[in-house]
């Protein structure tokens, strides 16, 4: 059954870089992103010692798992914010008509490799905090962070997928449910700490980003919080809610689609 979709996935790679020298550009012009979220983070320290009650090493290791997160996800299925071209120009019908489910279809249909610059960046930066932090290695620790990774992406990819299946209704509100999206993106490269109450309500309980970076990074450090210290193996959790969310707000979504015709 993954056939078909391991091949569409093949021939998007290879289509992509089939111009060595162009896919090189792109690729470095994505760590933009990863750059300018670091010198941000930078300034900050530059004025402050401390922030939300993490020191800059703390603070980086919460950036780079946040941004490895985001971007892995944004790797795979951040196109699906494009759905809307699809409802406008009537061609997600012809996703409807073949034997294989939307959604993956979809999510096969493009594969932005060029986003594997800043991937490669967060993960180079993680790699410096976490030395600089000096956490006590153990298979829990190693655990920890490889489990915060791949839930942390499950989380944003949930998202996106959520953001995606609410164009059904609204098909030219890509800007609102973008604010959630890439919000919880940039409110999860730093500490929640640093938000008011309602925020940090807002992105741990309705937009789990607090789960993606911040507190898992707690746990792994071993440092106070306003939650119990095991709540940062919790992001599986939180994972598997917005992907429950998720999922049922795209069948909803596909309920109510009708087609161009009607």
């Amino acid at each position: 059954m993954a056939s078909p979709y391991l091949t569409l996935v093949a021939l998007r790679m290879r289509s992509q870089t089939a111009y060595r020298g162009s896919f090189a550009i792109e690729v470095a012009a994505s760590l933009g992103a990863t750059a300018s979220g670091f010198a941000e983070l930078y300034v900050i320290f530059a004025n402050v010692p401390v922030l939300g009650g993490l020191a800059f090493d703390a603070a980086l290791l919460v950036f780079a798992l946040g941004h490895i997160a985001f971007s892995l996800a944004d790797l795979i299925v951040g196109h699906l914010d494009t759905l809307p071209n699809y409802l406008r120009a009537g061609t997600l019908d012809a996703f409807l008509l073949r034997p294989l489910p939307v959604l993956a279809q979809l999510v096969t249909a493009d594969l932005s490799l060029r986003r594997l610059g800043r991937t490669a960046a967060g993960s180079v930066i993680a790699g410096v905090a976490l030395a600089r932090t000096g956490p006590g290695w153990s298979p829990a620790s190693v655990g920890l962070v490889a489990l915060t990774i791949v839930s942390g992406a499950a989380i944003f990819a949930a998202l996106f997928v959520a953001a995606a299946a609410v164009q059904f209704w609204m098909v030219d509100g890509a800007e609102f449910t973008s604010s959630f999206v890439y919000g919880g993106s940039y409110a999860a490269q730093f500490p929640a700490s640093v938000y008011t109450t309602p925020l940090r309500v807002l992105f741990t309980f309705v937009v789990p980003a607090a789960f993606t970076a911040y507190l898992p990074v707690l746990t792994l450090l071993g440092l106070p919080g306003p939650f119990p210290s095991w709540i940062g193996w919790c992001t599986p959790v939180a994972a598997a809610g917005a992907w429950a969310v998720a999922l049922l707000g795209w069948r909803a979504g596909l309920r109510h689609y009708t087609g161009t015709g009607s």
